[in-house]
């Protein structure tokens, strides 16, 4: 059941079409209807969702926004309220100027190959690399072939803030598909794999020891699911937004707020796996990913676990 909020406390009111004073903009709550905004339905949920490749199959070059700012009830575009998941469709010889207040960019090619230029450095792309941009510096790609990449930022927490990046947290970093797919396939193959809660490999930067993870504020993970095989329900309070590089149909994750005496997910949501999608699951929801086919699945997930990290707020938990 909700709970209106109720205001206790009323200043004295203004004059219509009359500035505001500092007192009239004050307001005081009754501790117990509003210390959770979420429960009285005042702050929305962050809504579990579904974008498939069809988003950026065709057309010009561009960036397509995955919004649910409306949901949300915040500026847009927004994925989630500190995080941005994107396409980005890009044709041979047009260069695409990236001009978001951001500070953190994490890439991942889909397809094709070209050229990335951030600041004064220039390296190549190509498909299954990842690559970082610190959005202080002017970051421009370049497709040599038709190409297309997900690409996550913190546009919409820098936002919220009220706040302008202006200096760089790191250097721009380029993870090669070859090292990258040689290291999962280590991981795979160790004998203790089958015992871990999930194989996968973490992204990181030199410059964040601590959190070991990819920009001061981005989590980034390439995993695999085997065939045949099911992970263990777990969750964790950052949003994840999961991209799927591939799988046959039988794959799929299943989502809801609680468990039962079985350690299973309660009433779950199923959201059944496509190539190429991208998947919402909200933070604090119990989640397991499937793999019932008969091949190999890969996914990353990108998430706001650095920063979450760095707060000390995660608290990932496994069944």
């Amino acid at each position: 059941m909700s709970v209106a909020i109720k205001r206790v406390s009323d200043p004295l009111s203004s004059s219509p079409g009359t500035e505001k004073s500092a007192a009239d903009r004050a307001r005081l709550f009754e501790y117990s209807q509003a210390a959770n905004p979420i429960r009285a339905n005042l702050t929305p949920r962050i809504p579990h969702r579904l974008f498939t490749a069809t988003l950026y199959a065709d057309g010009p070059t561009r960036v397509v926004p995955l919004d649910l700012s409306r949901e949300l009830k915040c500026e847009g575009p927004a994925t989630g309220p500190g995080l941005c998941a994107n396409f980005i469709r890009l044709l041979a010889g047009e260069p695409l100027r990236l001009r978001e207040n951001v500070s953190s960019q994490v890439f991942y090619v889909i397809r094709g190959e070209g050229v990335a230029q951030v600041g004064e450095e220039t390296f190549a792309w190509s498909k299954g690399d990842f690559f970082t941009a610190p959005g202080t510096l002017p970051t421009q790609l370049t497709a040599s072939a038709d190409a297309a990449l997900y690409y996550v930022h913190d546009a919409p927490l820098l936002r919220y803030l009220g706040v302008t990046a202006d200096r760089p947290r790191f250097k721009p970093a380029l993870f090669d598909h070859v090292a990258a797919e040689r290291e999962l396939e280590l991981v795979a193959g160790d004998p203790a794999a089958a015992k871990r809660s999930r194989i996968s490999v973490l992204l990181g930067a030199e410059e964040f020891p601590l959190t070991r993870t990819v920009t001061h504020v981005l989590w980034a993970m390439y995993g695999l699911t085997e065939p045949r095989t099911q992970q263990k329900p777990h969750r964790h309070q950052s949003i994840a937004l999961d991209f799927i590089v591939d799988c046959d149909p039988g794959c799929y994750s299943l989502l809801g707020v609680e468990l039962d005496a079985k350690g299973d997910i309660r009433n779950p949501t199923r959201v059944d796996w496509q190539p190429g999608c991208v998947f919402v699951t909200p933070p604090g929801y119990w989640h397991a990913h499937f793999n019932e086919s008969d091949r190999r699945a890969r996914l990353i997930p990108i998430q706001d676990a650095g920063l979450q990290t760095y707060l000390r707020t995660l608290d990932i938990r496994f069944t």
